[in-house]
């Protein structure tokens, strides 16, 4: 790791240290300690295999797109990256935006891929990905909404929730059609960006003309990857998978401290939980965690103590059961990648 890279990740830890120190100073540090000590320790393995499935059921969605890219993949492998990614994601700032050119090329070490088709995969895995949570977000406040009488700040979570559903994806339509434009603009604008990044990852930076033709090369992978129906709706339903597991985890993680709440509430608070990972913290590490409790405890009622034992054990649990997976399996993409290639590790 660059020592640039290496003191922004640990600025964003210390970040993300404030966070959970204000949180749990305002919650009640004892208290919090209390509860997780309570809590039922076969439950919180249950928490740990939701985990697991999750990066599973994800890893089986990036294979099916990378089988409309034509890339032969199995399906241990593409957990391997899936795994990577999640670990990648974890220790760099702005979590999706800055890690997908890291594991593109984690995954041409393991594939015999282009740098563009595996960005183009992997980003194409984080647009679907983003379908079955807004779905999720929608029909659990939806849901929610007829169930109960809505307060004043519910109300407006409810219309944000259905705003974004509406608003977002015909954004993202909008883009689609006029995506020759907006790779002409990419090109014109921000070949300096690109080049400036390139430089930071291996090999030399790239120059004006390759940069125009790798955008070419991943607008066509990312149409390649649209044309293929079958392939994504199976990466779609993998993809739905995976957020069902994250959500079972947070309401098996809720029971494990003595909550008990509706399960569809988890299918909700956990994809607009995710909406946190903006903050320049690694992977979104506390924002996302002070957003699933204040919907907790807004929703359900629950106490703040209880709330924040239980996103403890799901989600700062999860962020070091994940990393430790994840970064045993860029490991091991890289060793095998230098052993094939011949480049070191």
């Amino acid at each position: 790791m660059r020592r640039g890279t290496l003191s922004t990740a640990l600025v964003g830890f210390a970040a993300a240290g404030a966070v959970f120190a204000a949180l749990f100073w305002f919650v009640g540090v004892e208290d919090v300690l209390a509860a997780l000590s309570r809590a039922s320790l076969p439950l919180v393995g249950v928490v740990a295999a939701t985990i697991v499935a999750w990066l599973l059921a994800w890893g089986l969605a990036l294979r099916c797109i990378l089988a409309a890219l034509g890339v032969d993949l199995s399906a241990f492998d593409a957990v391997l990256v899936t795994a990577a990614a999640a670990f990648i994601n974890h220790v760099v700032p702005f979590g999706q935006a800055s890690s997908e050119p890291v594991t593109a090329w984690l995954l041409t070490d393991i594939s015999d891929t282009e740098f563009e088709t595996a960005l183009a995969s992997i980003a194409s895995l984080d647009a679907l990905n983003f379908v079955p949570s807004l779905s999720f977000a929608v029909v659990g406040v939806g849901y929610y909404a007829t169930a109960v009488a809505l307060s004043d700040g519910l109300a407006v979570l409810v219309a944000s929730v259905i705003v974004a559903a509406v608003g977002l994806p015909l954004l993202a339509a909008l883009a689609w059609r006029r995506r020759v434009d907006l790779q002409r603009w990419i090109v014109s604008h921000l070949s300096p960006v690109i080049r400036r990044i390139s430089g930071v990852l291996p090999g030399d930076p790239l120059e004006p003309d390759e940069i125009a033709t790798r955008i070419g090369n991943f607008v066509e992978a990312v149409e390649r990857v649209a044309g293929d129906r079958r392939r994504v709706v199976a990466a779609l339903a993998f993809s739905a998978t995976g957020w069902a597991c994250q959500s079972l985890g947070l309401w098996v993680a809720l029971l494990a401290v003595g909550a008990s709440v509706p399960v569809y509430v988890p299918f909700f608070v956990v994809p607009i939980g995710t909406t946190a990972s903006i903050v320049p913290t690694p992977g979104g590490l506390g924002g996302i965690e002070t957003v699933n409790i204040t919907l907790l405890v807004l929703v359900t009622g629950a106490s703040p103590t209880t709330a924040t034992a239980a996103v403890t054990i799901h989600s700062v649990g999860g962020f070091f059961l994940t990393n430790s997976l994840g970064a045993a399996a860029a490991a091991t993409i890289r060793v095998r990648g230098a052993s094939i290639t011949g480049r070191p590790t």
